[in-house]
């Protein structure tokens, strides 16, 4: 077994980097913890010990309340596998100082000018700490957490973000500010000029005889969005009655909008004609009287399937007037 496959036993690191130092193994990757003045002799270890010989990269994290925490990720790369290394040491921010790592891992030189000009870390020894990024006159250092972000205020944003920071006239709300945004009446070009913030209530200062009464709610009467035509208090019968009137119309349904397309649907792969909108067949006409025969006129002409019309009455003749007709 190799050294690096000891980690992060206590006693393996102990035997490598000091009693001081410390490591843990989280999501496939071993971290190894050492105090500054160990950062160069931890380095070593790593690539003569560990045959880390890849330099990945080299940066910082802010952590508030305790100190720039300095990282530099190296990998041993033999054996046809990725094994990576973290080491971290942690500098205060009246003292960031460190070691260049130059002499163990050439490639630091720009990781090294980077993190001096983002958090101000001082590397000692270093042949060329100059600005990577920034220009020379630029002032501060951007990565830091108490870095004044000075753009919102010294030019406002255009358009309105929220209600009330335009002139369009809105209730402006309580105004919250990210690490690194000052108040504006308190830095840049409108530094008193601005009326306080007002504050804002605490929860539960309010009395309890300054809150709305709620509205009692009955089984009968329900809420108000409950309530249709027709069910409210005034058609509701009294105590003494039983029952209600059945004089009410039951309520007719809404007929559907004429202009909906899903009332009238038509396949959505036809022979390219758009066939007229199909309307509802007419309620059938009552039937006339079948007493009441209409005249057929002086020039109506039967048809082939019409009944013929009963001769008139035969005009008398003669001999109708005998009683006993022929004899």
């Amino acid at each position: 077994m190799n050294a690096y496959d000891r980690l992060p036993d206590a006693v393996a690191v102990a035997e490598l980097f000091g009693e001081e130092a410390t490591a843990e193994r989280a999501y496939e990757l071993l971290t190894v913890d050492v105090p500054p003045a160990s950062w160069i002799a931890a380095l070593e270890t790593a690539r003569s010990e560990l045959d880390c010989t890849f330099f990945d990269w080299l940066s910082a994290v802010d952590e508030p309340g305790t100190g720039f925490r300095v990282c530099a990720h190296v990998a041993a790369l033999g054996g046809g596998t990725v094994r990576g290394l973290l080491i971290r040491t942690t500098v205060p921010y009246e003292a960031a100082v460190l070691p260049t790592a130059i002499g163990v891992y050439a490639g630091a030189g720009w990781h090294e000018r980077e993190t001096h000009e983002m958090f101000g870390i001082e590397f000692t020894d270093h042949p060329n700490l100059i600005p990577l990024l920034l220009p020379e006159t630029f002032e501060g250092h951007p990565l830091r957490k108490d870095f004044v972000l000075a753009a919102r205020v010294a030019k406002a944003w255009p358009g309105a973000k929220e209600p009330g920071e335009s002139e369009h006239g809105g209730p402006k709300r309580r105004q919250m500010l990210p690490p690194g945004v000052p108040d504006p009446n308190e830095w840049g070009p409108l530094k008193g000029q601005l009326p306080p913030a007002p504050a804002r209530p605490a929860r539960g200062a309010a009395a309890a005889g300054e809150r709305p009464v709620r509205r009692a709610r009955s089984v009968s009467g329900g809420s108000a969005s409950q309530q249709t035509p027709g069910s409210g208090p005034e058609s509701t019968p009294g105590k003494g009655e039983r029952g209600g009137t059945a004089d009410a119309a039951p309520p007719t349904p809404p007929s559907p909008a004429a202009d909906a397309p899903w009332h009238n649907p038509k396949p959505a792969f036809g022979d390219g004609t758009d066939e007229p909108t199909r309307k509802p067949d007419p309620s059938p006409e009552p039937d006339p009287d079948p007493d009441q025969k209409s005249d057929p006129g002086p020039n109506h002409t039967p048809g082939p399937n019409s009944a013929p019309a009963p001769d008139p009455d035969p005009e008398p003749g003669p001999d109708s007037d005998r009683p006993g007709g022929d004899a």
